[in-house]
């Protein structure tokens, strides 16, 4: 779950929402700078599916009592996520094992600094995947899977840059980890090492480095949970009765 909290609610955005988001953003990837275009369908679905494990899990949200707020994906548990994380993983390669591939790739960054016995598993587990489904593929080339990666870890941050902040966020108002813009990979081969999204207005996003085929269009489907109302009936009924709602979102270069 992506949380965004204001003075009397919580804007809450279940993470395979987020995903699709970031999907339809990356499937206006330029044509001309995408490598291994052979590979195009497994690289969007792996996008539109990266965070499949959440999917049950944000439907019934917890609420962190320490923070007194909802968890998010930012201080949710280790434990339970690598739990979630592998469910996913599993899901998207029995579908697509290339696509599998990629999520695993996208999980794993988040254990390697982590010596607990849970992420050290996990690790470990993801690796011996790693080295399964290549094994299975034909002509595997780890620079044009660098490539791909580094389209999901992009499309990921480009959402989440929508999720976490309100519509037309000013350079003052916007979440700190955004500051200073986007860092572009090496491996996506532009000559920009920073993207700098900024919002034009609550409905549209300018981006200084667009390598996408034409303006992009797309929903975020989200729900405002009252602070009010979860008091009265906890988290899980009040997330539960709120209605979801779509956000129009466009995305253009900056003029």
């Amino acid at each position: 779950m992506i949380i965004r909290e204001r003075e009397n609610d919580f804007v809450m955005i279940e993470q395979m929402h987020h995903a699709q988001f970031a999907g339809d953003v990356m499937t206006k990837w330029e044509s001309g700078l995408f490598q291994g275009s052979q590979l195009r369908k497994s690289v969007d679905y792996a996008i539109r599916m990266h965070d499949y494990g959440w999917e049950n899990l944000d439907r019934t949200p917890f609420w962190n009592d320490k923070k007194q707020v909802p968890y998010s994906l930012f201080d949710f548990p280790k434990a339970p996520k690598v739990i979630f994380y592998t469910y996913g993983i599993d899901a998207v390669e029995k579908v697509d094992r290339y696509a599998a591939l990629l999520c695993s790739r996208h999980y794993i960054q988040f254990f390697l600094k982590d010596s607990s016995e849970e992420s050290q598993a996990f690790l470990k587990q993801e690796e011996e995947r790693k080295e399964r489904i290549i094994a299975t593929l034909d002509n595997f080339d780890e620079g044009i899977f660098n490539f791909h990666y580094a389209l999901l870890a992009l499309g990921d941050t480009i959402s989440v840059f929508a999720c976490v902040n309100e519509p037309g966020a000013t350079q003052e108002t916007i979440h700190p980890f955004f500051k200073k813009g986007l860092s572009l990979s090496s491996e996506l081969g532009l000559a920009e090492p920073t993207m700098k999204p900024v919002w034009v207005d609550e409905q549209t996003i300018a981006l200084d480095v667009f390598p996408f085929e034409t303006p992009i269009t797309s929903t975020l489907v989200q729900k405002i949970v009252s602070k009010t109302v979860i008091a009265e009936k906890g988290l899980l009924d009040s997330y539960d009765q709120a209605e979801y709602e779509e956000i129009t979102i466009n995305i253009r270069p900056k003029e």
